[in-house]
């Protein structure tokens, strides 16, 4: 699948590592200290299922990790970033439905406006960018590979025909361990977010759906076990380990992620290759409300990056507005908040056209202080605010700032 053109990154000078940089593990209820184990930092977040395109809770995760790669490349690091597309799905289909309009579609298009919104967000693009329908063959190979080892079973399907296919969770030695939750949070939880617990049949309440057995009406693709699609769990896990490997360095996506998508991949990972952990650190970024609730489909209040595009928002200026806030909080979007981002841009880029300012330097070690500290955008755009409204005698410090802002926060001043 093809990702965005990326924007140029700029090189600052100096040492970029001397702090370590930490991050917090969803797994170990802690900052850990994150460091590639070689030249190259491994990445995977979760992306988009394209029934309709970036909202603000979509635009805030993938800046905190676009944050994230930034520091990497800063420290010298190449990475390996991973992202994937979820085109076929229940809600692609509903949405297709609804429309009157093909599934592919509606993916397409979606998938495309993605693009758009993240080229002017100027979010560094994936290495690998994969829809599931590409990787359908990888897919089918670990679900039956699990099927194949005993760690998964068949399934009468009710409602298409031949057998669904399920992973059996208690095959997983480590299951539970990344969400840290107890077993009736996870029932609820799985329940909420797509899983089926009431389902009878199944060994646990809990077995992830490998394999959908094709219905009426809906696309499938040929597998071992007869037609139909696959499970969502199951399509992060094989994407990841065939560019990955396990374990990596981050998995990351909002903290509805976590359970039970985060911990079901790492299940299905685990009893395939016998390795734990598949992550070396599980980040999850926050929510995004409006008006006291989550932005989510069923609730029909999503904000749009692309209409605020075509409002004349300016990207630079909401993605100020974005990492105003600290990834990992829930926060309100409100006009205030991006008036907030839209004052900072235009108080930064006045600032970046005099003559001499602050020490540059000094600021960029603080820069990148603050983001290591688990990407203390807050703390890093607030320093910046500083030295825009203070005075100074270094020459070459405007075009430092310039480059910094660039480099590390994504936002290009002029």
């Amino acid at each position: 699948m093809q990702s965005w053109p990326a924007a140029a990154l700029p090189v600052l000078g100096g040492p970029a590592d001397v702090v370590p940089l930490r991050l917090h593990d969803s797994a170990a209820g802690e900052q850990v200290v994150v460091r590639p184990e070689g030249p190259t930092a491994g990445l995977y977040v979760c992306g988009i299922t394209p029934y309709d395109a970036t909202h603000l809770g979509h635009a805030a995760t993938y800046l905190a990790f676009d944050t994230l790669v930034r520091v990497w490349r800063d420290r010298g690091h190449d990475v390996t970033y991973v992202q994937n597309v979820t085109d076929i799905d229940d809600p692609l289909l509903e949405r297709a439905t609804r429309d009157g309009e093909d599934w592919t579609v509606v993916a397409e298009r979606e998938t495309a406006l993605f693009r758009q919104d993240m080229t002017a967000l100027r979010v560094l693009p994936p290495t690998h960018f994969v829809g599931a329908v590409e990787a359908m063959s990888e897919i089918v190979e670990l679900a039956h590979s699990l099927l194949g080892n005993g760690a998964a079973y068949r399934l009468s399907s009710p409602t298409g025909t031949g057998d669904d296919v399920y992973l059996s969770v208690e095959a997983a030695e480590h299951f539970g361990s990344v969400a840290r939750l107890d077993g009736e949070t996870m029932l609820a939880l799985s329940a909420e977010r797509g899983g089926d617990p009431d389902r009878e049949g199944k060994k646990h309440p809990l077995d992830a759906l490998l394999w959908l057995a094709a219905r009426p009406g809906e696309p499938s693709w040929p597998s071992p076990f007869g037609p139909g699609r696959p499970g969502w769990h199951v399509e992060c896990a094989a994407i990841a380990l065939r560019r990955l490997g396990s374990p990596f360095d981050v998995q990351g996506g909002g903290s509805d992620l976590l359970f039970p998508h985060h911990e079901m991949s790492a299940a299905h990972a685990e009893v395939a290759t016998g390795r734990w952990p598949f992550a070396r650190a599980y980040v999850h970024a926050g929510m995004v409300g409006l008006d006291g609730e989550k932005m989510s489909k069923s609730r029909g209040n999503l904000v749009f990056v692309s209409r605020l595009r075509t409002a004349g928002v300016d990207p630079g200026a909401l993605r100020l507005a974005l990492l105003g806030a600290h990834y990992r909080s829930d926060r309100e979007w409100t006009d205030a908040v991006l008036e907030l981002g839209t004052s900072r841009q235009q108080a930064w880029q006045q600032a970046v056209r005099r003559a001499a300012g602050p020490p540059g330097d000094e600021l960029v070690r603080a820069l990148r202080r603050a983001l290591a500290d688990d990407l203390d955008t807050p703390t890093a755009l607030g320093l910046v605010d500083a030295w825009s409204g203070t005075s100074g005698d270094d020459r070459s410090a405007p075009a430092t700032v310039r480059a910094a802002v660039d480099a590390l926060l994504g936002v290009a001043l002029g």
